[in-house]
Order: C-alpha cells, then sequence, then structure tokens
C-alpha cells in the first residue's frame, strides 16, 4: 500500500528531480495523487486502478498506473492541453500460481523504456530504446 504523500522520490521528472504528490481520492480498486502545489486549472495526477474480469481459469486481472498532467500550448501560450501516459498490466491471473512471469514482463518492458541496452543505469532523460519510440513516434 502507498503512503498518502509520496515525497521520499518515488516520482521523477525528466530531469530526475523528485515531483511530491498527495492523496487525494480512493476507491476499492482506485486510488488518485496530486502534484503537491498544482495550480487548480493545470491538474498533474498519479492514477492507479484494478479491474478484475472472468473467473478459474480465464480470470484476467487489468492493472493500470498512469499520469495526466494539463499544461499550456507552447504554440499559443494559451490553449490548455493535457498529456496522458499510462502502463497497464493485462495479467492471466487465474491460470498462473505467482506473479514471476508477470513480473519479468514488466522489467523487460521498464528496462527497455529505461534504459540503452548496455547499461544498468536508469535513464530519466526518456533517452531510453523504448522511451524515445514512445516520445518520438519512432520505431
Amino acid at each position: 500500500m502507498l503512503s498518502n504523500t509520496l515525497n521520499t522520490n518515488e516520482v521523477k521528472n525528466a530531469a530526475g528531480t523528485e515531483i511530491e504528490f498527495n492523496h487525494l481520492s480512493n476507491s476499492e480498486r482506485a486510488r488518485v495523487f496530486y502534484q503537491i502545489g498544482e495550480a487548480p486549472a493545470l491538474t498533474h495526477r498519479l492514477l492507479i486502478n484494478h479491474q478484475e474480469i472472468g473467473s478459474g481459469l480465464t480470470k484476467r486481472r487489468r492493472s493500470r498506473v498512469g499520469f495526466t498532467k494539463t499544461v499550456i500550448s507552447t504554440v499559443d501560450n494559451v490553449t490548455p492541453v493535457t498529456i496522458l501516459v499510462y502502463k497497464v498490466v493485462d495479467a492471466p491471473i487465474g491460470a498462473l500460481l505467482a506473479s514471476s512471469e508477470i513480473a519479468n514482463v514488466l522489467a523487460e518492458s521498464m528496462s527497455f523504456e529505461a534504459s540503452l541496452g548496455a547499461t544498468t543505469t536508469i535513464l530519466y532523460d526518456c533517452t531510453g530504446n523504448g522511451a524515445a519510440c514512445l516520445l518520438n513516434g519512432s520505431l
């Protein structure tokens, strides 16, 4: 369970600088955090939610962690625009006895996004192979 305040380097921006979040709301299967000090018209949210469907061997869990951030357009300096980034894990939990294979696939995704392959350094600046694909629309 996450703390109600994320202020010990749980979240960092592209410069590697800590961004602090506070708990805003929750339900049985979802939590929302807001950035401490955000402007009311320019929201910055961390969203976490889960959904389970099916039963027995066909039971699946879909878990999502994501961020939304509203900023002012740099084209006209007036229009608010929203950026959304989500990571979704859709796993066949009814057909698995442990989460190790889910962890393997999640680790592969994280390493592809945050590294260049030959290093073990986490690249917060989004220059990792996978992050560059997502950022630039490249293949």
